[in-house]
C-alpha cells in the first residue's frame, strides 16, 4: 500500500514524542517532571467555563458558519482593536480549530509549489512541515543568543530570492521567549514592503509578556495589507483543549482561508466559539493572575540558569519557556554517555534526570534545549536541582 509522497518527510512534532516518552516513564512508576509541552498548568478561568455551560443550555449545538459566528468575528474585531490598534471587517476574520488550523490554511491559499517562506531560527516546530505540505520551500534565517534569538533585516534580506513569498515569526517567540520591540518590527515592516512579502504574525503569546506591551506588526501602515494576524485562545485563556484560533487578514486571503476550510472541519466547535466571546471581552485582568505567576517562575528559572555553567541565554521577554544554548556540553561524557549535540543532551536528561525537555533541533537550532516552566514553583525546583547535579 503506497502511501502519499507528501508523508515522507513529515514526523510527529519532537514536544509530542518527548512527551510520550515521559508518559512511558510515569507508567513504569518513575517519578517524571514534565517540562517539555508548549501548555498553561492552569485550568479555563470558572467565568469562560460559565459561559460554555450556558451556550450548551442555549442550544448552540448545530453547524456553525464556516468563519465562525458573527458575534464572535465582532468580538475579534473589538480585541484587535483595544490590544492591537488597529481594525478589520467582519469579512477579514476567520475563526479556526486551533491556531495550527490558521496557519495551515493560510500557508494552503497564498503558496503554489517551489514558493519559498522565509522562517528565522529558532521557530515553531509545525511552521516548516506546514510550509512544506503547502507546496512551499522553507528558507531559515539563523539567530544566534547574541543576537537575542531575533532576526535582523539586515538577516532577512540574505535569505531574498525571486522566489520569496512570505515571511513567517512569533513574536513573543516559542521557543526562546524573545520579544521584537516596535523599532525592530518597524524595520521588518518596511522590508516586506520592498520585497512584496506576505508576513504571516503569530502572536498567540501576545498577553504573555513581562515588560512592555508587545507590538503587532499589523499596526503599522507598511504592513497592515500584507499580513495575516494569527492568533487564539489556547495560551492566555489556558484553552489549548477548546481549540479556538483565528486570523485577521486581507480580505482577499481571509475569503482564501473561508473556502477552503469549508472543504477540511467546516466551522469550529460551536460552544467554544460562543466561549471565546466571553474571553475576548473580558478585561485583561481577569488573567492577570496566570502572568504574574509566570514572571515569578522566570525569575526562579534565570536564578538556577546562572547555577547551571553549561545554561548560556538572554532572559526571556515573554512566552513560558527557558532556551538555553547547551553547546558546552557536547563531547563531555555524563553517567557513562557521550553527549554530542541536543538530542543526546535531552534524552539524557529523560533517562537519568527523570525531567522530560526538548531539543532545540526541533526548532532549527540544534545547539539549545527548550525547557517550559509552565508547572509549579515545586516542580520547577526539584527539576532544576536534578539538571543541575546532573551536568555537574
Amino acid at each position: 500500500m503506497q502511501l502519499s509522497n507528501r508523508l515522507e518527510n513529515l514526523q510527529p512534532p519532537a514536544t509530542i514524542a518527548m512527551t510520550q516518552k515521559a508518559r512511558e516513564y510515569k507508567a513504569q512508576g518513575k517519578d517524571v517532571i514534565s517540562l517539555s509541552i508548549g501548555e498553561p498548568d492552569f485550568d479555563t478561568p470558572d467565568f469562560i467555563k460559565e459561559a460554555a455551560k450556558k451556550a450548551i443550555d442555549e442550544n448552540y449545538s448545530h453547524y456553525p458558519p464556516v468563519a465562525g459566528f458573527p458575534e464572535l468575528k465582532e468580538a475579534i474585531i473589538r480585541k484587535f482593536k483595544r490590544d492591537n490598534n488597529f481594525e478589520y471587517k467582519p469579512s477579514q476574520i476567520v475563526v479556526s480549530t486551533g491556531a495550527k488550523q490558521s496557519i495551515y490554511n493560510t500557508f494552503q491559499c497564498i503558496l503554489s509549489d517551489g514558493d519559498e517562506v522565509i522562517i528565522p531560527t529558532p521557530y515553531w516546530v509545525t511552521y516548516a512541515d506546514i510550509v512544506e505540505i503547502s507546496g512551499g520551500k522553507p528558507v531559515f534565517v539563523q539567530t544566534t543568543v547574541e543576537s537575542k534569538f531575533k532576526a535582523s533585516v539586515e538577516m532577512l534580506e540574505k535569505a531574498i530570492s525571486p522566489k520569496t513569498k512570505a515571511l513567517i515569526f512569533s513574536s513573543p517567540n516559542n521557543p526562546s521567549g524573545c520579544v521584537y520591540s516596535k523599532e525592530e518590527l518597524h524595520e521588518i515592516a518596511k522590508f516586506a514592503q520592498k520585497h512584496d512579502l506576505i508576513i504571516v504574525s503569530d502572536e498567540i503569546y501576545e498577553h504573555i509578556v513581562y515588560g512592555e506591551k508587545m507590538t503587532s506588526i499589523a499596526s503599522f501602515p507598511e504592513a497592515y495589507d500584507r499580513t495575516v494576524t494569527i492568533n487564539g485562545l489556547s495560551k492566555a485563556f489556558a484553552m489549548t483543549g477548546w481549540r479556538i484560533g483565528y486570523i485577521g487578514a486581507p480580505e482577499k486571503i481571509a475569503k482564501a482561508c473561508d473556502t477552503l476550510q469549508s472543504q477540511v472541519t467546516s466551522g469550529a466547535n460551536s460552544i467554544a466559539q460562543r466561549a471565546a466571546i466571553t474571553a475576548l471581552d473580558a478585561d485583561l485582568s481577569e488573567i492577570q493572575y496566570m502572568i504574574d505567576a509566570f514572571e515569578k517562575r522566570r525569575s526562579l528559572m534565570m536564578k538556577w540558569v546562572e547555577e547551571i555553567e553549561v545554561f548560556k541565554m538572554p532572559e526571556p521577554e515573554g512566552a513560558f519557556y527557558i532556551f538555553p544554548d547547551v553547546s558546552a556540553t557536547f563531547g563531555k561524557t555524563y553517567k557513562g554517555k557521550l553527549v554530542q549535540n541536543a538530542d543526546d543532551l535531552s534524552m539524557l536528561i529523560l533517562d537519568e534526570a527523570y525531567v522530560s525537555t526538548v531539543s532545540g533541533s526541533a526548532f532549527g537550532m540544534d545547539n539549545c534545549l527548550r525547557i517550559s516552566y509552565a508547572a509549579s514553583e515545586e516542580q520547577l525546583n526539584e527539576a532544576m536541582r536534578r539538571i543541575k547535579e546532573l551536568l555537574a
